[in-house]
């Protein structure tokens, strides 16, 4: 397959992405195709008919870079090529070019604030103080008593610095020491990792997704960072310190212009930042001001919530309420860093019947949405033993966190089949029995499964412009009680959701009519049930 053919055409709305619906593949535990035990891109091609039955616009794949798979994948030793476990460049563009015929956008992960210490880059740079690419990443000398250059954490645990006895210097990771940091404040550096960008825009790509893209700059001065006050769960010592110059660097912000500018030049791209932090809100505005920068961004705001709360929708509406430059917001319940929001957030309600509630509110938020994979069977949170334990944080913080390897067991395609249908041998992570029930299959031959109401709220999203474009108007809301307007020119339509265990008095408004219900059954007049959600048009209006 050539790689122009593969290309989305010219005239292809430049921002289809506004308002979108992504689904997020995790490689590693999607579909094996060759009985390895581990997800690869041949298994996602075989199985994009599932994703696009779903209605969903794009898909976003995790990394599948040439790795040592210390943090599995998020550690780039060649950005430019294929981990063998996952295939090779040809895989890649039979997926994208299987993906573009049934209608699917593909975004891919980008990871720029650092490589794996695999990476050519960094072999070179550890050399010597005087080679090449001597300043591609972060070196410092110790201070005078040996002790690393300032008093930064790694999110993983332990300083965020490691002794290298070649150099006779420390190199910073935010992450593992297998991380190395790139020093995005070298043009050489920046120019390397546009080329990256355009390589795969070249293949054919349609946006990217920056990891963790707040952490691309540092402070040059080290300047330690300040303790945070008391309180809050610290499970690390990470958690002690306010972040504000091992990342957050103003630079970041100059850099992305660079990498907008080279997007747009290829027509109907997407970009959206991950930012997690403290200061995720300060930092989502600056890397999506104007139009000059990332087209979206997303935070942790959902992610780590230990509670769906009225609170929490008014919070993300208020700090997107799309004036003064903002850029376009994105939100996800679920994905591959977090515990599954269903296991989160259901408090010992049924399940299912909350996994559909949070689906329709998903659809209603103003902004573009992720869907993660498993999400549309309503999955929850697998058990994994501590001696299948494979994430690095799990391992270091166990039991004291869930860890990520819970939210990345394999999906069960086919309940009676060896390892669900995910794989024929052992796969690399332990498929959790409660999945089984929940298989694609099963969910497949019942209307009233998740899978199905699944498609129905993403169809339903599909089908009004103002839900994915529309503005969002908070009306009010109490603890439980959530009710919000979208509303674009002439269109309206009233969201209501009652997210909390107890039946709360409420009345249809007059001349409204009920467009889309869920967990209604037991509604009795006047009422309205426990996790149920409602969307409202005005009789005789358009939607």
């Amino acid at each position: 397959m050539s790689i122009e053919a593969s290309a989305i055409p010219a005239d292809a709305d430049a921002e289809w992405w506004r308002g979108a619906v992504v689904y997020q593949v995790y490689p590693r535990s999607f579909a094996d195709s060759n009985g390895d035990g581990i997800g690869d891109l041949k298994g996602i091609t075989a199985r994009l008919d599932h994703i696009a039955s779903l209605g969903v616009d794009a898909v976003w794949l995790s990394p599948f870079f040439t790795s040592p798979m210390k943090d599995f994948g998020y550690d780039v030793a060649d950005y430019c090529d294929v981990d063998p476990v996952f295939g090779v460049l040809g895989d890649f563009d039979a997926l994208i070019d299987k993906a573009h015929r049934l209608g699917l956008k593909i975004i891919t992960d980008l990871v720029l604030a650092h490589t794996s210490d695999q990476h050519d880059w960094f072999r070179e740079s550890r050399q010597s103080r005087h080679n090449s690419r001597s300043d591609w990443y972060v070196w410092a000398d110790a201070k005078t008593d040996g002790s690393p250059p300032s008093n930064w954490q790694s999110v993983f645990g332990g300083p965020a610095w490691t002794w290298d006895a070649r150099r006779g210097q420390y190199y910073m990771h935010n992450f593992l020491p297998e991380q190395p940091q790139l020093n995005l404040h070298e043009a050489a550096v920046q120019d390397a990792l546009l080329d990256v960008a355009r390589f795969w825009l070249d293949r054919g790509v349609d946006g990217f997704r920056f990891d963790a893209i707040n952490f691309a700059m540092h402070d040059p001065g080290l300047t330690d960072n300040p303790p945070l006050p008391p309180g809050g769960k610290r499970t690390r010592p990470f958690d002690f310190q306010d972040k504000l110059h091992n990342q957050s660097h103003p630079g970041i912000a100059d850099f992305l212009a660079r990498v907008r500018s080279l997007i747009d030049g290829y027509g109907g791209r997407f970009s959206v930042a991950e930012v997690a932090g403290d200061h995720a809100e300060r930092e989502m505005r600056a890397f999506t001001h104007g139009d000059d920068h990332l087209n979206s961004a997303y935070g942790f705001l959902y992610l780590y919530a230990p509670a769906l709360t009225a609170a929490l929708v008014r919070k993300g509406a208020e700090a997107w309420h799309g004036l003064d430059g903002q850029g376009w917001p994105s939100w996800t319940f679920s994905n591959h860093d977090a515990p599954r929001a269903v296991s989160r957030w259901a408090e010992g309600r049924d399940p299912r019947a909350f996994a559909e509630m949070a689906m329709l509110l998903l659809m209603c938020l103003r902004g573009n949405v992720f869907i993660y994979q498993g999400e549309e069977l309503a999955l929850p949170q697998a058990e994994v033993p501590f001696e299948r334990l494979v994430d690095p944080e799990a391992i270091a913080n166990w039991p004291r966190t869930l860890g990520r390897d819970g939210a990345r067991t394999p999906m069960p395609w086919t309940a009676d089949a060896p390892h669900a249908g995910f794989s024929t041998v052992e796969p690399w992570l332990p498929i959790d029995a409660r999945h089984l029930p929940l298989s694609v299959d099963c969910q497949e031959g019942d209307a009233g499964s998740m899978l199905h109401a699944t498609r129905r709220l993403v169809a339903l999203r599909q089908r009004h412009a103002v839900l994915r474009r529309g503005e969002m108007r908070l009306l009010g809301a109490d603890d439980t009680l959530m009710c919000f307007e979208r509303t674009l020119g002439e269109q309206v339509l009233m969201c209501v959701f009652n997210l909390g265990h107890a039946a709360l008095p409420w009345t249809l408004p007059d001349g409204l009519r009920v467009i889309e219900a869920v967990n209604m059954a037991q509604a009795t007049p006047g009422t309205l049930p426990p996790l149920a959600g409602l969307v409202l048009a005005r009789n005789g209006g358009r939607g």
